[in-house]
């Protein structure tokens, strides 16, 4: 947490004209750690007793995959493992490089190699390489050539081809706690190289820990936050004496929303997609609507939730409740009809009702083993009782013949052979005693 609520100055005027102009670089990057010990979180990787810092230090380090979420220092690792091991370090972006890019790297890393000199190759967002892409630096990095460090926030083993990730190791990073996150902003407040420790900030009224909050864990946009508040305190101030004062309402002009996790085609999407089933499924309406919030916040394509809605009713709800799947429709229908926002609470509203609705999958699992035998049985012929006989030549074959009509029967229920002879005997559907489908009456079994 920011905890420094005044930064006194000799001079106060012109300071942060003085200070802005003293570089072009943004915070963050004059921010960014140059070693290990000005490394905040990740411990697991950084700390003393860390087993990658140990790695890096004794230079015994292979090539790696670092993946995690933006802004949790994944580039900055990359370029303190090249400083410790006294590599030279080539960066590219996966989004803009080629493989041209690619062979030049590589042939400057053979003459370097044959002068004893090592190549740490870091790639971002490797995930966006295509498989040529990747193919091209496979055999580089399985004789040395170059020591990889791949930095992705998609998960690798989706995105790196198989043969890439064989030879490198995966070290995971995460999201900075908040506590993590308020020291990076201490830090920047008060470095008087780097931050604004030459500048009066005063925070008031918590803002500091709005930034915090609205940071969502990620290092970079808190410090981009940092900075753009800085400069809007700076534009209110009409003394250029007085301080720098940071209020909510300093903070709220200046960050119109937080930093949102979220990638409508990555691990993200599958994550908060299946916590958001798994909620329904669990009869939880508030995580339910929670997570249902987490994915239209994010950007996600409300037809694609409300198709997911309809899989709930029909696998998780079923004869249960047999409302969930016309409500589900009609949600889909709701969004198609007014679009969004409006169509948000359609969406809320049958999530909710899955949620809340007696719970059966009894349909869900008959299919299963229905679909099981379809594939796995011999195809028999229909019985021939059961055979339509719209033509003489059939009616003299027996198509239909013996056939017992249910609604001559009481209750319309008659016991006859409607199973291929192969599977005679076989129960799919076994309803729970569970809503509705408790109600449900089956065919009286044979005494």
């Amino acid at each position: 947490m920011v905890n420094t609520m005044r930064r006194e100055s000799d001079d106060a005027a012109g300071l942060f004209e003085s200070m802005v102009g003293s570089t072009d670089a943004p915070l963050a990057s004059r921010m960014r750690p140059r070693n290990f010990d000005e490394f905040f979180g990740q411990r697991h990787l950084v700390g003393p007793d860390a087993a990658f810092r140990k790695l890096v230090t004794a230079d015994r380090l292979g090539s790696v995959i670092l993946w995690g979420p933006p802004g949790v220092g994944k580039t900055t690792l990359a370029e303190i493992v090249a400083q410790v091991t006294s590599a030279n370090f080539d960066r590219v972006s996966a989004v803009s490089a080629g493989v041209a890019d690619l062979r030049r790297i590589v042939e400057l890393a053979r003459n370097r190699r044959r002068l004893g000199q090592r190549t740490i190759l870091f790639i971002d967002e490797i995930h966006r390489f295509n498989k040529a892409q990747q193919d091209a630096i496979l055999p580089v990095v399985e004789d040395g050539t170059v020591t990889l460090i791949g930095a992705t926030t998609e998960n690798p083993s989706f995105e790196v081809n198989s043969a890439l990730l064989s030879r490198t190791r995966v070290y995971v990073l995460n999201a900075l706690t908040d506590d993590e996150i308020g020291n990076v902003l201490e830090r920047a407040v008060t470095d008087r190289e780097r931050g604004f420790g030459n500048l009066p900030i005063r925070f008031e009224q918590e803002s500091d820990r709005a930034i915090i909050n609205l940071a969502n864990g990620d290092a970079r946009s808190s410090l981009n936050m940092l900075e753009l508040t800085v400069a809007v305190a700076e534009s209110r101030r009409i003394d250029p004496a007085d301080d720098l004062v940071v209020d909510m309402e300093t903070v709220t002009n200046s960050i119109q929303r937080r930093a949102i996790l979220y990638d409508k085609n990555g691990e993200m999407h599958f994550d908060l997609i299946s916590a958001l089933h798994k909620s329904v499924r669990g009869s939880d309406v508030s995580a339910s609507l929670y997570w249902l919030a987490r994915m239209l916040d994010g950007g996600e394509d409300p037809m694609y939730l409300a198709r997911r809605i309809v899989r709930m009713a029909t696998e998780d709800i079923g004869l249960a409740n047999p409302q969930a799947l016309p409500i589900a429709i009609a949600a889909q229908q709701a969004v198609h009809f007014i679009g969004m926002p409006e169509g948000a609470l359609a969406l809320a509203e049958a999530v909710a009702f899955m949620a809340t609705s007696p719970k059966s999958n009894a349909i869900y699992v008959a299919w299963g083993q229905v679909e099981d035998d379809v594939q796995k049985t011999r195809n028999d012929p229909v019985p021939i009782h059961l055979r339509n006989a719209p033509t003489g030549l059939m009616k003299d074959l027996g198509y239909g013949k013996g056939y017992l009509y249910a609604h001559d029967f009481e209750g319309a229920v008659v016991e006859q052979q409607y199973l291929p002879d192969g599977l005679v005997g076989r129960e799919y559907y076994k309803p729970t005693d569970r809503g509705y489908e408790g109600k449900l009456r089956l065919k009286p079994k044979p005494e």
